[in-house]
């Protein structure tokens, strides 16, 4: 990363579309490295028509980039940390030295959160329920606190940090998805965000200080909440461990983590989550101090990165999520320095682009790890300690209901029926 720019998190703009939000965004973060658009060679963005109640909504933003001569671009329908990784993809492909990533989010838009968020539940069985936007939150939060791993009272001291109110005052305030409290909750808001990619001797030449990408990992659990452990984010914890294998060193080494928290109870679980020890959590201010939907989680890659570049930090972590409870969850991995060409790396890991391929030596075969035992389902787990998703309990599994069990096995036991006879040719039907 050598550029990252952000245009304030504002409640509502009605003055400018898409392409007026983003362009002095986009102006800002080239003019930071001495680019122009016609130097980049790759453009991803991310947004969601459902925010702008229109389809193919985000053709309105090309217009601040410039479709013609014809360029690279592509597009995800959800947070532009996404579209990141795409272009990150893309550069370790060897396709282009340069990309921009950008995203806009206007929450503010829709009339009715509470009509457009449970549209990305299950649509035979969860969204005809109209759950409003922060039901599901609410019983995650509730899970987590009659777990024993949260009280009412942390989830204020919490918000005290970002907003310097009393913690006795904030308790004072009532329920909304109980037990969070509307200050809980992020405030949607209108904001867009670019960050410049470059690979190698490219991002050298253009900031003596970028920040590089040495690991990024996502992954998705199931879309219904009602099969998942809402106290633990396995998603979470894995992306983590497989960012950690690509970057060369731990989640817990980072001195600056920016997580994509939309609720307060949400950064206790990802600090569990990640393992992170002394790390500065949202020194930005987080989601907290405002969510402008899809441009939310690219701000914490930018952010994160923005500590590295100023020399503030050698390594930080950047969280992003997408979906109800946690659902899907994307973790970045940054340093000052890229990683060292004579250590040896993972096979699945992209290589640095500035180095040949003759710089990576082979690493020894891994050993086979011995499989994780389940936790028992009884057992209580300690506060800040992630669950162990590795195994099914024992509850979960399907049983046959169709039948009682006397009838299943009577049904099984039934010998098979003898093939009917071959009809002869010429008979008549």
């Amino acid at each position: 990363m050598v550029s990252f720019a952000q245009s304030p998190c504002v409640p509502a703009d009605r003055e400018h579309d898409m392409a007026e939000i983003v362009l002095p965004v986009i102006r800002e973060a080239l003019d930071a490295c001495g680019l122009t658009r016609d130097d980049i060679d790759f453009f991803a963005s991310g947004s969601h028509d459902f925010y702008e109640g229109r389809t193919f909504s985000y053709i309105e933003s090309l217009d601040a980039v410039g479709a013609w001569p014809p360029i690279s671009e592509s597009h995800v329908e959800m947070d532009a940390a996404w579209a990141f990784a795409e272009a990150w993809a893309w550069l370790q492909l060897g396709e282009g030295q340069t990309a921009m990533v950008y995203g806009i989010g206007r929450s503010s838009l829709a009339a009715d959160l509470d009509q457009i968020l449970p549209a990305q539940l299950d649509p035979y069985l969860l969204a005809p329920l109209r759950p409003h936007r922060d039901a599901l939150a609410g019983l995650q939060a509730r899970a987590l606190i009659d777990a024993g791993l949260l009280t009412e009272r942390q989830l204020a001291e919490i918000v005290s940090r970002y907003k310097d109110v009393a913690v006795d005052k904030l308790m004072d305030a009532p329920h909304v998805a109980a037990p969070l409290r509307a200050h809980d909750i992020a405030p949607p808001g209108d904001a867009a965000a670019v960050i410049v990619l470059a690979a190698g001797d490219t991002a050298r030449r253009l900031t003596a200080h970028p920040a590089w990408v040495r690991g990024l990992d996502h992954r998705m659990e199931t879309h219904y909440p009602g099969v998942r452990d809402l106290t633990c984010s396995p998603s979470t914890r894995r992306a983590g461990e497989r960012a950690a294998e690509l970057a060369g060193f731990a989640t817990a080494d980072v001195q600056v983590a920016e997580l994509h928290t939309e609720y307060s109870y949400q950064e206790p679980l990802l600090v569990a989550e990640l393992g992170l020890k002394n790390a500065e959590v949202n020194p930005s201010g987080g989601p907290l101090a405002g969510w402008p939907a899809t441009a939310t989680g690219l701000i914490r890659i930018g952010e994160a990165a923005r500590r590295i570049m100023d020399g503030t930090t050698g390594r930080a972590l950047a969280h992003a999520t997408n979906g109800p409870a946690l659902q899907h969850n994307l973790v970045c991995l940054l340093a000052a320095q890229p990683r060292d060409p004579g250590q040896p790396r993972d096979p699945g890991q992209p290589r640095d682009a500035a180095q040949p391929p003759e710089a990576a030596q082979p690493r020894e075969p891994e050993q086979p790890r011995e499989p994780e035992q389940p936790r028992d389902a009884g057992q209580p787990r300690e506060p800040g300690q992630p669950c162990d998703a590795a195994q099914p309990r024992d509850a979960a599994q399907p049983r046959d209901t169709a039948q009682p069990p006397e009838a299943a096995q009577a049904r099984d036991a039934a010998p098979a029926r003898d093939a009917a006879p071959a009809r002869d040719a010429g008979e008549a039907r």
